[in-house]
């Protein structure tokens, strides 16, 4: 019984964790699978690639952790809304084109696609550690982000295509779907460590290093590849609007706690993503040939509510990690390299819940699953916002800190699972790539919003902690929105709770 609850355990994971792939063609990367490689050249792509998607997080996280510190020496003293950019620039392109990179790359490759974006990673990285002012490094920050769009979704079509199904897929994409939170810790503690010891430059230049590194060991040993879907068609013009709309909403929002609504040109950028979205929509259901995102896909009413809920949680889960930085460090005096090494509980807790998320999934419907992530946010949130200005780490932080860590893979098990459940075959690959791009956007997004709420109260009030306490509060709110949603309109079509037909047969 143990035996069989595992493997059903490793088959959820299999499952999650492959629809970052975004693939609307899975049946391709089934037939593609490469059974000639031998153990070694196999064991060094598996390694390789893993620390590709290692990288990406590790570069992701330094700026969240050491945020405040960057700022400081690039001479832009300011308060969390007004340095945003440092935790948001990454995630915002990342998640912009992560919607689109996997249809990119069963077109034109996806091994292809994974070294340009493990290049894209070493060019900008370097670039990044000789910039001198705040607004090029952020910059320099938002095109290192468009590399982690590129390689999340490719390195797990890469492994699925190199590695037959079975066991040894199932622990491989298990291993990779612990790097994110593995490679945020790296990140906050090599940050924190040259930030103290040494100059920050070296931090952004060990990661180029690095990435050279994995981009020519990926060359050498990678077998050419036949693209799954060659000549394929590609919706250009809406990857074009899509792209474009989100990435003017976001940074209006983002800019707007440090310059206000009052600047023209927020409005104008505001109003032109609303314009490209619209586009987006009006040319997906009328003109695409191939739209990229089928408009049927919003028909499943549980969908429509899960998107929400993921939004929604990510923008929490996004508030609670910066503004906890910031009260660490601005209100109580703490060094980088402590901040990353109180992290230490959160990359263990986010390392282990992906697989407890998915054995529990045996278990609990996936609605419930959902339905816990979005408490331990709210839990986190709360913490964070009740507690006092000088306090301990190991009454509030610390417990805010393990259980904040859970939800992001409670919440990303649960969801691509409703998802997969809710819509028809045809959507299956899109309804994942929604869910992987919410993921990434609402971390930054949800930055913009709690930026304005902690700006304008902190103006009014003449008190920082209170403005840091208000934007927590939104985050404890946006739980709280998911948790209805949730418990109001998402469910599973089947039911069922995975693995049991298994055991059954």
């Amino acid at each position: 019984m143990k035996e069989t609850q595992t493997t059903d355990t490793l088959a959820v994971i299999d499952r999650v964790v492959t629809a970052e792939a975004h693939q609307p063609y899975p049946e391709y990367l089934e037939a593609a699978a490469s059974d000639n490689l031998s153990t070694a050249r196999r064991y060094a792509i598996i390694l390789l690639i893993l620390m590709c998607n290692l990288i990406q997080f590790v570069s992701m996280f330094s700026t969240v952790a050491g945020g405040f510190e960057f700022s400081s020496q690039l001479g832009h003293e300011a308060e969390p809304g007004e340095a945003n950019w440092m935790a948001a620039a990454f995630s915002l392109t990342q998640s912009a084109f992560v919607l689109i990179t996997g249809r990119l790359g069963a077109v034109y490759g996806h091994t292809s696609l994974l070294l340009l974006g493990v290049v894209i990673m070493a060019v900008f990285s370097l670039c990044n550690a000789f910039c001198d002012t705040y607004i090029s490094f952020v910059v320099m920050r938002a095109l290192t982000g468009i590399a982690g769009g590129i390689i999340m979704p490719n390195s797990v079509a890469t492994l699925t295509i190199m590695i037959p199904p079975g066991k040894a897929r199932n622990a491989t994409l298990a291993t990779f779907s612990a790097t994110p939170p593995l490679g945020a810790l790296i990140g906050a503690l090599s940050a924190g460590a040259f930030l103290e010891y040494a100059e920050w430059k070296w931090h952004f230049i060990l990661i180029a290093c690095v990435s050279v590194v994995a981009c020519t060991g990926l060359f050498i040993v990678l077998p050419r590849e036949e693209a799954v879907d060659k000549g394929g068609k590609i919706d250009y013009v809406g990857a074009f609007f899509g792209v474009s709309g989100l990435l003017l909403f976001n940074i209006a929002w983002n800019q707007a706690p440090s310059s206000g609504w009052q600047s023209p040109y927020l409005i104008v950028l505001l109003i032109l993503s609303i314009l490209f979205i619209l586009a987006f929509f009006v040319w997906e259901s009328k003109f695409a040939s191939s739209p990229i995102m089928p408009l049927s896909v919003f028909t499943a009413p549980s969908f429509n509510a899960l998107l929400f809920v993921v939004l929604f949680i990510y923008m929490a889960v996004g508030i609670s990690l910066w503004y906890m930085v910031a009260w660490q460090q601005l209100i109580r005096g703490w060094k980088v390299l402590h901040i990353a090494v109180g992290w230490i509980p959160y990359g263990i807790a986010a390392s282990v819940a992906v697989t407890l998320a998915a054995w529990l999934i045996v278990i609990l419907e996936a609605q419930y699953i959902l339905l816990l992530g979005c408490l331990t946010s709210i839990v986190a949130c709360v913490l964070l916002a009740t507690m006092p200005e000088q306090q301990t780490y190991w009454a509030q932080i610390f417990p805010a800190t393990l259980v904040g860590g859970l939800c992001p893979d409670f919440v990303y098990v649960a969801a691509q699972l409703i998802a997969s459940d809710s819509v028809g075959k045809k959507e299956q690959g899109i309804a994942s790539s929604l869910i992987g791009t919410l993921n990434l956007y609402g971390n930054s997004l949800g930055l913009g919003f709690a930026g304005m709420i902690e700006s304008q109260i902190s103006k009014n009030t003449g008190d920082k902690v209170t403005g840091f306490r208000a934007a927590l509060w939104f985050g404890a709110g946006l739980g709280f929105a998911s948790l209805f949603l949730d418990l109001l309109f998402v469910r599973m079509k089947s039911n069922h709770r995975l693995g049991k037909s298994e055991r059954r047969q």
